[in-house]
C-alpha cells in the first residue's frame, strides 16, 4: 500500500467497523500503549468521536513512566477530549506476558466508564494468536483467535497489516514508542513474529498470515455456533449444587465439554486449559469413582477442585 494512502485506509477500516459494531456510539475509549499500532489508532479515531486514551504502565521496564506521559501528551495532540495514565502492579500466576495482560485489562475495564474500548490488534497479531494456540494444543477457541467484537473490546483493525499502522505514523509525523520487549527472544509471540512466521513465509510463498487470520475467522463462526448451543444446554443441566451428571452424559461430546468449561468459567475458574475440561469430562463419561480436577481460581490463595459427588458435579474451593 503506498504510505500516503495509510491514514484514508484506517480511516475506512475504522468507519466500516462502526458502521457494523459500533452504529450508535457516541464517544469511546482508546488502549494506547505508544507504540505505532495503537498511535495511528488513536489519530484515527480521535477524528472520528470523541475519544479518551487510556495508558496503562506496566511499570515493566525503566523510563515507563515517562513513555507513559509522551503517551499522554501525543494523545490530547491528536485530540483525545481525555487521556489518563493507569499504574498497574503485575503479579500472578502464567508467565510475564499473562500476568502483564490480566492487569492491563483490569484497569482498562476499571477505567472505561461504560465506554467501548478499541484496541489496536492488527492481522499479524491475530496471526500470532493462532500459531500460539496451535502450538500449545489449545482447542478450537483457541486457535479460533481474537474477536472483532467482544464488548466492550473493539478491534477494528484485525484485518489490516501491522506495516499499515507503521506507514500512518509516518505519514502523521508521529514518532512512536518501539517497545523493547517486542524484539526480546524470552517472549515466545517475540520469537513467533520474528523467527517462525519469517520463515513459513519463506517456505510456503508467502501469505501466511492471511491464511492464519483467514482460518481463525472460520473457526470462530463454527465456535460461535456450538456457543448458542452450549448455552442452551447449560440451563438444562445446571442445578443449585453443580452440574446434572446424568443429563450432561446425553449431550454430544462438543456441547458437554462447552458446558463444563462455561460452567467452570461462572464458577470463577481461570487459566483453564483443553486438557482440564478433558479431565473434569472424564467425570461425567468414565465415571468410577475417581478423585477431581484442580483448577486455577481468580481469588489469590486458592485453587477450586471439580469432583462428583453422587450425579452431580460440583466445585470447592481450596487454599493453596
Amino acid at each position: 500500500m503506498d504510505r500516503q494512502g495509510s491514514v484514508t485506509a484506517l480511516r475506512r477500516v475504522v468507519a466500516s467497523y462502526v458502521k457494523e459494531y459500533l452504529p450508535t456510539a457516541k464517544r469511546w475509549c482508546v488502549a494506547l500503549s505508544g507504540g505505532p499500532d495503537s498511535l495511528a489508532l488513536t489519530a484515527v479515531a480521535a477524528a472520528m468521536l470523541p475519544t479518551t486514551a487510556l495508558i496503562v504502565d506496566h511499570g515493566l521496564q525503566t523510563g515507563s513512566a515517562e513513555i507513559a506521559v509522551t503517551a499522554h501528551s501525543q494523545a490530547l495532540g491528536l485530540g483525545c477530549v481525555d487521556a489518563q495514565v493507569l499504574s498497574v502492579e503485575v503479579s500472578g500466576d502464567g508467565g510475564l506476558e499473562a500476568a502483564a495482560r490480566a492487569a492491563r485489562y483490569r484497569a482498562l475495564e476499571d477505567a472505561r466508564k461504560d465506554q467501548p474500548v478499541l484496541l489496536a490488534h492488527t492481522l499479524d497479531d491475530q496471526a500470532e494468536t493462532v500459531l500460539l494456540g496451535l502450538g500449545r494444543g489449545s482447542g478450537a477457541r483457541s486457535i479460533a483467535g481474537m474477536r472483532p467484537f467482544d464488548p466492550p473490546w473493539c478491534r477494528p483493525l484485525l484485518g489490516v497489516r501491522r506495516n499499515v499502522t507503521h506507514a500512518a505514523c509516518a505519514e502523521l509525523g508521529l514518532t512512536a514508542w518501539q517497545d523493547p520487549h517486542n524484539t526480546d527472544r524470552r517472549f515466545t509471540r517475540t520469537r513467533l513474529r520474528h523467527e517462525v512466521l519469517p520463515l513459513l513465509e519463506d517456505v510456503l510463498g508467502g501469505g501466511v498470515a492471511e491464511a492464519l487470520a483467514r482460518t481463525a475467522t472460520a473457526l470462530r463462526e463454527e465456535t460461535d455456533f456450538i456457543d448458542a448451543l452450549v448455552e442452551e444446554a447449560l440451563t438444562a443441566t445446571v442445578t443449585a449444587d453443580g452440574l446434572d451428571a446424568r443429563a450432561l452424559a446425553e449431550l454430544p461430546d462438543p456441547i458437554r465439554r462447552g458446558v463444563i468449561r462455561s460452567w467452570l468459567l461462572a464458577e470463577g475458574a481461570v487459566g483453564l486449559t483443553d486438557d482440564q475440561i478433558r479431565r473434569v469430562d472424564t467425570l461425567v463419561t468414565a465415571w468410577r469413582g475417581q478423585g477431581g480436577v484442580a483448577v486455577g481460581s481468580k481469588l489469590r490463595g486458592q485453587r477450586l477442585f471439580a469432583g462428583r459427588e453422587g450425579d452431580v458435579l460440583r466445585l470447592r474451593p481450596e487454599p493453596i
